[in-house]
C-alpha cells in the first residue's frame, strides 16, 4: 500500500513538491483555492523565479528542463551609479560570464507545466480554500502534509525563528514587469560589452537597484523581465506608486532609467507592454523572514512548511525560487528514503539540514547583495576587485549560484583569500588598482516614444 501525501498551495513550491513526492510513489493528493486555468492566467507571476547555475541542478530532479532552448543567461553586465542631475556619477562597472547558465522563466509556466505532468500520472487536485480547521483534516488523512501557501495564507501556522530573522521590516519597495519587444540578440545591450544572454543590473549608490534580463513568458516566449528595488526612502517609491497596471508600470520603468540609468534609456523604450496578459506586474515589499518550518494543526497533526512559506528572502539576490527548489529536491530525497513516521523531529532535522546546506547561505547572500553594514567590509573588498579583474567578477556573482559559500568566509581576510584562489592575484593587490569609471557606453539606439 503507498504512502499518502498532502500539498496545500499549487504554486511553484506546491506544483515541484506533489510532482516530486508522486515521482516518489506517494498517492499525492494537491489543494488549491484556483483552478488551473486561473493559476496560470488570472494572478500575476510572483517573481522572476531565475535559477542561478546549481539551482537547475536540484530542479531536475523533480521535472527535466523543459525550457532549454529558451531563453538564458551566461553572465551579468553590472554598473554602479551615484547621485542625480549635476552630481550624477558612473563609479564602475563589470560583465563577467558566470561560468554557469542562469535561467529565467515564468513561474506561472513552471507551475502550470509541473501541474499538467502531475495530473497526467494520475494525481488528485482539489479546488477549494484550506484554512486550518481544513488542514487539520486534511493533515490527520495523510502520511504526510506539506504547507506551500506563500507569504500568507497558512503561514501564521510556523511563528517566526528569532534566531534565523535578521529584518522585522522590508529592506526594499519592489516593482516587476515583464515586457517585450528586444531580441536576445548581440546587439541588446551591445554596447555594454555583451549581448542578450546578459542579465544587467544598475545599482544606485543612494536609491537602489534595477535588474534586467532574458525571460521566458508564459504567453509570448521571449521576454525581458524587470525587477525595481527601492531603498527606504528613496523617491523611486514615489514612481512606484503610480503604477496600476501594465501600462504605467512601462512608463515608470523608462522614467526611472532616463533620470537615473540615462545610457541604457534608449534601450530600455524598445520593450514593450505585454497586452495579452494584464497581470505581467506586480508591486509590494517583501520581509524577509525565517519561520519554524514544522508546525501542529489544531489535532495535533504535524506539517511542514516549504518554499516561501518557510522562507522568504528579499529578491535582490535571486535566492527565492532557487531555495524553494532545493529544498524540495533534497526534502524528496529524504522522504523517498525514510520507511518510518514523518515525525515533527525528523522534519525539523530535514530543515535544519537544508538551512546549513543552503538556505543560511542564501539568507546570507542576500544580506550581502542588500548592502547590509555586516558586509560592508566584504563589498569593500569584493566590488572593487570585481571591477578591476573579471575572475573577481564571477566570483561575486558565484554566490548567487551557490550561496552557501559566503558563510564560511568568517572574516575579511578570508573574503582576500576568495578572491586571490578565483584570480591568481592577491586581493590588496587588486583593490589598490581599482579607478573609478571615466564613463559609460550609452546605448546607439535612437529614442523613441513612451
Amino acid at each position: 500500500m503507498s504512502r499518502t501525501a498532502a500539498v496545500v498551495g499549487a504554486g511553484l513550491a506546491g506544483t515541484t513538491a506533489a510532482l516530486g513526492l508522486q515521482n516518489a510513489g506517494f498517492d499525492v493528493t494537491l489543494h488549491s483555492d484556483r483552478d488551473r486555468r486561473s493559476l496560470r492566467d488570472d494572478v500575476p507571476a510572483t517573481g522572476t523565479a531565475v535559477y542561478f547555475g546549481r539551482s537547475r541542478e536540484s530542479d531536475a530532479r523533480i521535472i527535466e528542463d523543459l525550457y532549454a532552448d529558451g531563453p538564458s543567461a551566461v553572465g551579468m553586465s553590472a554598473r554602479l551609479h551615484t547621485g542625480v542631475g549635476k552630481t550624477y556619477g558612473e563609479v564602475f562597472e563589470f560583465a563577467p560570464d558566470f561560468g554557469y547558465v542562469s535561467q529565467g522563466v515564468d513561474v506561472r509556466l513552471r507551475a502550470d507545466d509541473r501541474l499538467g505532468r502531475f495530473l497526467d500520472r494520475g494525481g488528485r487536485f482539489e479546488v477549494r480554500s484550506v484554512d486550518p480547521d481544513g488542514l487539520d483534516g486534511i493533515a490527520g488523512r495523510h502520511d504526510l502534509t506539506l504547507v506551500a501557501t506563500g507569504k500568507g495564507g497558512l503561514a501564521s501556522l510556523f511563528p517566526v525563528d528569532p534566531d534565523r530573522t535578521v529584518y522585522s521590516e522590508p529592506q526594499r519597495q519592489l516593482l516587476m514587469v515583464t515586457l517585450h519587444g528586444l531580441d536576445h540578440d548581440a546587439d541588446a545591450f551591445g554596447y555594454r560589452g555583451v549581448g542578450g544572454r546578459f542579465n544587467h543590473f544598475n545599482l544606485h549608490t543612494d536609491f537602489g537597484e534595477v535588474f534586467i534580463g532574458p525571460y521566458l513568458h508564459k504567453d509570448v516566449g521571449p521576454a525581458w523581465s524587470f525587477l525595481g528595488f527601492a531603498k527606504p526612502g528613496s523617491p523611486w517609491i514615489e514612481l512606484f506608486d503610480t503604477v496600476t497596471d501594465a501600462h504605467s508600470a512601462r512608463r515608470a520603468v523608462l522614467e526611472l532609467y532616463r533620470q537615473y540609468f540615462p545610457k541604457d534609456a534608449a534601450e530600455i523604450e524598445q520593450l514593450q507592454v505585454i497586452e495579452v496578459d494584464p497581470h505581467s506586474w506586480l508591486r509590494g515589499a517583501v520581509t524577509p523572514t525565517v519561520r519554524r518550518a514544522v508546525g501542529e494543526t489544531a489535532s495535533g497533526h504535524v506539517v511542514a512548511a516549504i518554499g516561501d512559506t518557510a522562507v522568504s528572502f528579499d529578491p535582490v539576490a535571486g535566492q527565492g525560487a532557487q531555495n524553494t527548489v532545493v529544498q524540495i529536491a533534497s526534502l524528496i530525497e529524504a522522504v523517498r528514503n525514510h520507511d518510518g513516521e514523518f515525525t515533527r523531529q525528523w522534519l525539523q532535522d530535514r530543515f535544519d539540514e537544508h538551512w546549513a546546506a543552503r538556505g543560511h547561505g542564501a539568507a546570507e547572500t542576500t544580506r550581502l547583495f542588500l548592502g547590509d553594514p555586516t558586509y560592508a567590509q566584504y563589498a569593500d573588498v569584493l566590488f572593487p576587485a570585481a571591477a578591476v579583474d573579471e575572475r573577481a567578477a564571477a566570483a561575486l556573482f558565484r554566490f548567487l549560484s551557490e550561496p552557501e559559500l559566503l558563510p564560511g568566509l568568517r572574516d575579511v581576510d578570508d573574503v582576500k583569500s576568495y578572491i586571490a584562489e578565483a584570480t591568481g592575484v592577491p586581493a590588496d593587490e587588486l583593490t589598490a588598482r581599482f579607478a573609478p569609471s571615466t564613463g559609460f557606453a550609452a546605448s546607439p539606439r535612437g529614442r523613441v516614444a513612451v
